[in-house]
């Protein structure tokens, strides 16, 4: 009969036994992850802010180097829509939330400086290493507050330019929040665009961002969704190559004549022998840019100075 009755532990399982399992499978630390709160974009979703971006970092490295030279590079490590109030929440305290307009497009945007890239900077500014110190249960001080607002007038003074040629902007620094309560741009369940940068400071990587409601770009979402974005033009790398080759020196010179003579008359030349040359005004003459002949030019004068006029520019084919 002793084998009718249940035993201890199923009388356990039976009275509430199931209900300690699931307090335990609680407290695991494996969780099932929701993939409806980050969604990834995919390489090429956003060509258009890609190559925004990529053009930017290469500007504003060389405009903040001027103040902090031990910056190497930046980079953008990723672009990925999230929920406003899940990006919020990642960000440690302190840090620096920028409110910022972006006219004439609508909805206000947030530039975010995490605690480890603004006391790396200060460190590397005062002399100390490239990396942040212990900051815990502390607000930013006036003068670490007057650095960061330096620091965000040269990211949006950048960003405002690099704009200028593709779709011009005026760039407005609203305010610069220190709590994240008074930086809520949009809604928390609202969904955002997270462009996720990176300084390097001497080997020390500190991370940045920018925030933007999903709708700031439907003006121009022909642009930002284009592929055609991907080949425009560098406009700012475009200049500075330009000015560089305005200022550098090339060796030109003109060939007054070119003759042929036999060796047996070269075997007679003697010192004092006369070589008859003629160079006449209507001749046009070789204009050499370096070793390669560039131009065809006539002989004159000019202000009592020998001088040559270009008369035609040499295509390539006819240098051959």
């Amino acid at each position: 009969m002793s084998e009718d009755f249940l035993s201890q532990e199923e009388i356990d399982a039976l009275l509430g036994g199931g209900e300690e399992k699931k307090e335990e499978e609680d407290k695991s630390p494996v969780k099932p992850f929701d993939f409806s709160k980050v969604e990834h974009i995919k390489k090429g979703g956003l060509p258009g802010l890609q190559f925004i971006f990529t053009k930017w970092t290469k500007l504003f490295r060389e405009e903040i180097r001027s103040l902090i030279p031990q910056i190497n590079m930046v980079s953008v490590n990723d672009i990925y829509i999230t929920r406003f109030n899940d990006f919020m929440l990642k960000i440690p305290l302190p840090a620096s939330y920028t409110i910022i307009s972006m006219k004439p497009l609508k909805e206000n945007s947030l530039l975010v400086l995490d605690s480890r890239l603004v006391f790396t900077v200060i460190s590397v500014l005062f002399g100390g290493p490239p990396k942040p110190f212990k900051v815990e249960g502390r607000e930013f001080t006036k003068l670490e507050l007057r650095i960061v607002k330096d620091f965000i007038n040269r990211i949006l003074q950048t960003f405002e330019k690099v704009w200028e040629p593709i779709f011009p902007i005026k760039v407005e620094m609203k305010s610069i929040e220190l709590n994240p309560n008074l930086a809520r741009i949009v809604s928390p369940s609202e969904k955002v665009i997270i462009v996720e940068l990176s300084v390097d400071i001497d080997g020390f990587e500190s991370p940045f961002f920018f925030c933007f409601p999903q709708s700031t770009f439907l003006p121009i979402k022909d642009f930002i969704y284009s592929e055609i974005a991907q080949i425009e033009e560098d406009i700012a790398w475009k200049s500075l190559l330009l000015e560089k080759l305005r200022k550098t020196n090339v060796y030109m010179w003109v060939e007054l004549l070119k003759t042929k003579y036999k060796v047996r008359d070269i075997l007679s030349w003697k010192e004092g022998t006369t070589l008859e040359t003629e160079v006449s005004t209507e001749n046009l003459l070789s204009v050499y840019v370096q070793d390669k002949p560039k131009f065809l030019g006539k002989l004159g004068k000019l202000k009592n100075k020998f001088a040559v006029r270009i008369e035609k520019v040499l295509k390539e084919e006819e240098n051959e």
